[in-house]
C-alpha cells in the first residue's frame, strides 16, 4: 500500500461516517473541519503499523478515522480566539470564522464524543481489545494527553520555561496523537509488549520531529505553504524550539529525532516504505 491509497480509503470512510443529519448545522460544521484536505498522517500511520505487523489493515479503518476526528477536534478548539486565535487552517477559514464560536466549540465537543462511537460501532474486533483501544484513545484525548499539552502551552506564553517543560508540552500536545495512532495499530495487530515499547518510542520521536519542523516552518515559510498565519507563535510568544534554541540548533534537533526514528526502524527490522518517506518529508519541509 502507498500513502495515497490509505488516504483515499480514510477520506471515503470519513465522508460515510459523518453524514449530514438533524440538526444540520452541527454536522455541516463537523464535516467542514474533518473533510477539508488534511494530510491524514495519524490515520495512515495507524493503518501502516497494523499492516506492517499483521499483513492487513482493514480492521483498523474505524479507529484510524476516529483518530483523525480527534485530531480535527483539537484543531477546531486550538484555533479559537480564547486559545491560539487563528483565522485560517489548511488554507481555509477556521471553523469559528465560518460557523461562529459557539458552534465551533460544540462541533469540537461533538467530534470528541462521536469519534469513539465509530470505534464501538464499526470495529470488528473482540470486546476486550475494543476496550483497550478506547482506553488508548481517551488517554490521548484527555487530561493526560492533548489537554495537558494545550493547558501548559497556554500557560507558558511569554514566560521563560525549562527545557523539560518544553518537551512536556510537545510530548503531550503533538506526540500524544502519533503515539495513540501507532499504539492502536500495534494493538490491533496483537503486537507483544516489547514490540509495543519500540513502536511507542518511534511515535514519540516522530511526534517531536514533526513539532520541531512545524516550529521552524512557522518562522520561515509563507501562508501559501503553511495554510495558516505565519510567525504566529512568535507573535504570541509561544514556547517553541525556535524560541528556545534558534533556527540552526532547532534544525540540529530535528535531525537528531529523525535519525532516532530511522534507528528504531532499522534495529527492530520494521519494514515500512511509508514511515521512511514520512521521516524524509519532515526533514525536507524545513529546506
Amino acid at each position: 500500500m502507498e500513502f495515497e491509497d490509505y488516504k483515499k480509503i480514510i477520506e471515503k470512510k470519513l465522508n460515510e461516517y459523518i453524514k449530514v443529519d438533524y440538526p444540520q448545522k452541527i454536522y455541516e460544521s463537523m464535516r467542514y473541519s474533518v473533510l477539508n484536505g488534511g494530510k491524514r498522517l495519524r490515520p495512515v500511520m495507524l493503518l501502516e503499523t497494523l499492516n506492517m505487523i499483521s499483513g492487513s489493515y482493514e480492521k483498523g479503518i474505524p479507529a484510524s478515522c476516529a483518530i483523525e476526528m480527534l485530531h480535527c477536534q483539537s484543531l477546531i478548539h486550538d484555533d479559537l480566539p480564547c486559545m491560539d486565535n487563528d483565522d485560517y487552517r489548511r488554507g481555509k477559514l477556521t471553523n469559528h470564522k465560518v460557523f461562529g464560536e459557539s458552534t465551533a466549540i460544540l462541533s469540537g465537543d461533538a467530534l470528541l464524543s462521536f469519534a469513539p462511537q465509530i470505534i464501538i460501532k464499526y470495529s470488528d474486533i473482540e470486546e476486550s481489545l475494543k476496550v483497550n483501544v478506547l482506553n488508548e484513545f481517551f488517554n490521548a484525548a484527555g487530561v493526560n494527553g492533548i489537554i495537558a499539552g494545550q493547558i501548559m502551552d497556554l500557560d507558558s506564553e511569554g514566560k521563560d520555561i525549562s527545557y523539560e517543560t518544553l518537551l512536556y508540552i510537545h510530548t503531550k500536545k503533538t506526540s500524544a496523537l502519533f503515539e495513540c495512532a501507532i499504539r492502536i495499530g500495534a494493538m490491533l495487530a496483537n503486537a507483544d509488549d516489547s514490540l509495543l515499547i519500540e513502536l511507542t518510542k518511534f511515535a514519540q520521536c516522530f511526534g517531536m520531529a514533526f513539532q520541531i519542523s512545524d516550529d521552524i516552518i512557522d518562522e520561515t515559510k509563507s501562508f501559501e505553504v503553511l495554510g495558516k498565519t505565519p510567525k504566529k507563535d512568535e507573535k504570541s510568544s509561544k514556547a517553541t524550539f525556535v524560541k528556545f534554541f534558534g533556527l540552526d540548533e532547532s534544525r540540529n534537533k530535528l535531525g537528531y529525532y529523525c535519525q532516532k526514528c530511522c534507528d528504531i526502524l532499522e534495529s527492530n527490522r520494521f519494514e515500512s516504505k511509508i514511515f521512511k518517506e514520512l521521516i524524509k518529508n519532515i526533514e525536507m519541509r524545513v529546506d
